[in-house]
């Protein structure tokens, strides 16, 4: 498992080591000793699973403290853009984003800390989405950002998303009072 730094400390691409053979693969989706060799050490206490149609996307999400959560992302079949904005006030990397094309060939994941809004586009049909999360989902903590603030000028690779009306609004950035 190689697990490689973006531009954007703390937030990780983790990389498994696939083991294929005319059986299948093999890979370990998650190793705690690896995590702690590099500096992640969290608990995961929910996994989730989502199925989405192509062009559908979600985001930009977060839970607000005491329920803020860490999540390693990953696609089970499919394909996504996935992005992760810094929202962490005192962070030299405030506003910034990266992002990352996960799918079922690459077998790559994303870790996210908590304090990072998090978003994806899906890039294919029936794309299968699953995270493990450091904490529990609490409604009244849930936040967003909107996806296509200018001020992010997010590339998502797409016009025209397919979008919950909950994510059809949210605070811009700049009127965003960051509880990080």
């Amino acid at each position: 498992m190689e697990i490689v730094k973006t531009k954007i400390p703390d937030l990780y691409i983790v990389k498994p080591s696939v083991y294929e053979d005319h059986r299948g693969y093999f890979f370990e989706s998650y190793n705690k000793e690896a995590f702690l060799r590099n500096g992640i050490d969290q608990n995961f206490v929910q996994d989730n699973e989502s199925k989405s149609s192509k062009g559908v996307l979600r985001g930009l999400h977060f839970q607000k403290p005491p329920f803020a959560q860490g999540k390693l992302v990953r696609v089970m079949h499919g394909a996504v853009l996935d992005v992760a904005v810094d929202l962490r006030r005192n962070s030299p990397t405030y506003g910034e984003w990266a992002s990352v094309e996960l799918n079922h060939e690459n077998k790559w994941m994303y870790w996210i800390p908590p304090g990072f809004a998090h978003g994806f586009v899906t890039l294919e049909d029936n794309t299968v989405f699953f995270y493990k999360c450091t904490n529990v989902y609490n409604k009244e903590s849930e936040g967003n950002i909107l996806w296509n603030d200018p001020e992010l000028n997010i590339d998502w690779k797409l016009d025209n998303p397919i979008l919950s009306e909950k994510d059809l609004v949210g605070p811009v950035l700049k009127d965003f009072i960051s509880p990080f």
